[in-house]
């Protein structure tokens, strides 16, 4: 399935006259597969803030948003850790994975990305470009998209 699916790839890219290798094809194919676990990621992740925002609602509490925030965090690199295991990155054939090790790498990595660096990114545009608050999200992603790939990649799926 895998195979044809990478041969498509190929077949896609030469109607433009771009030429990859099977390599290339794969990791091209592997950044398809990491964006549709990020995209169910995304949804779970605002689904679970709301939640937790609905269910919060009779307590009245002023930190609602940050319990919202720490709930949908941890849940949702949870749920992108074990897809990404499953589905992206998957361990070769007599490759041995240490799950602890990777998950302590996953929620290190999407904290510096989704918490460290969208904020810094973030401060920068908005108060340096004066892009609106509003779009400054969405530059964001162009940028930590394709690094939570490379990280997750090379760092926290790597094999021993």
């Amino acid at each position: 399935m895998e195979e044809k699916t990478k041969q498509k790839i190929q077949k896609f890219l030469a109607l433009f006259s771009i030429s990859v290798s099977d390599t290339a094809a794969e990791n091209i194919l592997q950044f398809i597969k990491f964006g549709i676990v990020g995209a169910t990621n995304t949804a779970i992740s605002y689904l679970l803030n709301i939640a937790v925002l609905f269910l919060m609602r009779p307590l009245n509490a002023a930190w609602d948003f940050v319990a919202g925030n720490v709930v949908s965090f941890l849940l949702s690199v949870l749920w992108s850790f074990y897809w990404n295991n499953r589905f992206v990155f998957t361990a070769k054939e007599g490759e041995e994975r240490f799950l602890l090790s990777a998950l302590l790498k996953a929620y290190i990595s999407y904290g510096f990305t989704g918490i460290i660096l969208n904020n810094i990114l973030s401060w920068f545009w908005i108060h340096v470009l004066y892009i609106s608050k509003f779009t400054a999200p969405l530059i964001n992603l162009i940028i930590s998209v394709p690094l939570n790939f490379v990280i997750n990649k090379f760092w926290t799926f790597k094999s021993k």
